[in-house]
């Protein structure tokens, strides 16, 4: 058995994963230690200004802290740190890597979005044979500044990634308490033309089963199971129709910020991207014509975990 500590330091938010890893082929398990997460906004801004803030640094910094306490008090033999679209993006990244290596002791990777893409599959689909859902799966991972698109079975055939993310598409469009129509029309025409590029580069019509990771996509299963709080255990692997995508991000971009603030399974980080988020998985859903996604809660941060093994 392995202990490890796996760090996903997003556009939006940063978590930490800490785990027993026993074995390493398709044999193997992870058991979870510790898993947290905080959103930090590590990329606000970055789509118009190119760089990281200092307040956003200073914000990602102190979660970070508070994750070296936690890796050193478990014990975890081996920390890898994973960077992703915010930080590629980013002029000063530099900035951002000293601050990292000052805290953990390693070196962050800034991986590119094939890397990423690799690693969220991994996290996603090792356990999906034990569903028997058809294959090939194509998996979704929705971030904050990027949208990773990755086609495989046992291993991955195709990836992309594309520059949409619920950040970035907030910032860019959605801008409005809620946002005007013509907001609305603006990032999904944003979003499709993104699509069109990845159907380009990924033979997305093979894909049988969709499979969505990350928060806006677990926020929407949330929502749409109306679940009284958010529960990581009813909403990993539940499948969530595409008319009931549909239904909960018209009601997302129509409502307000105060009234996105009420909804149960609503993180507060996530009240001003949610409907952003939710409208790429539409426009996916919509575009791909996926009649339903697999929503599950092990994504990059689970890939990063089992590549220290």
């Amino acid at each position: 058995m392995t202990r490890v500590a796996a760090i996903d330091c997003g556009t939006n938010s940063v978590r930490l994963l800490i785990a027993d890893i026993e074995g390493g082929g398709d044999g193997g398990t992870l058991t979870d230690v510790e898993r947290r997460m905080e959103i930090v906004r590590l990329g606000e801004g970055v789509d118009r200004t190119g760089r990281l803030s200092p307040a956003a640094l200073e914000r990602t910094f102190t979660a970070m802290r508070g994750y070296a306490e936690l890796i050193t008090r478990h014990g975890a033999v081996s920390t890898r740190v994973v960077a992703t679209s915010a930080t590629r993006d980013a002029a000063n990244r530099d900035d951002f890597v000293r601050g990292v290596v000052e805290i953990f002791g390693v070196q962050p990777e800034v991986v590119t979005g094939d890397a990423e893409a690799a690693l969220s599959f991994t996290g996603a689909t090792r356990e999906l044979a034990e569903l028997a859902p058809p294959g090939p799966y194509l998996v979704v991972d929705i971030g904050g500044g990027s949208t990773e698109f990755v086609l495989g079975s046992a291993s991955v055939r195709s990836a992309l990634s594309v520059n949409i993310g619920c950040v970035r598409m907030t910032e860019r469009h959605l801008r409005g308490d809620p946002p005007t129509p013509d907001q609305i029309t603006a990032a999904a025409a944003d979003i499709d033309a993104a699509l069109d590029e990845v159907r380009a580069a990924v033979p997305v019509d093979e894909a049988r089963t969709l499979v969505g990771l990350a928060g806006s996509v677990t926020t929407v299963a949330g929502i749409a199971l109306d679940l009284p709080a958010y529960d990581s255990g009813r909403i990993h692997l539940s499948r969530i129709t595409a008319p009931q995508v549909h239904d909960v991000t018209r009601d997302l971009l129509h409502a307000t910020r105060e009234t996105r603030a009420k909804i149960p399974v609503m993180h507060p980080g996530r009240i001003d991207v949610i409907g952003a988020g939710a409208l790429i998985l539409d426009r996916i859903m919509r575009e791909y014509h996926f009649g339903a996604v697999v929503v599950s809660e092990h994504d990059i941060l689970d890939g990063i975990a089992w590549s220290q093994v």
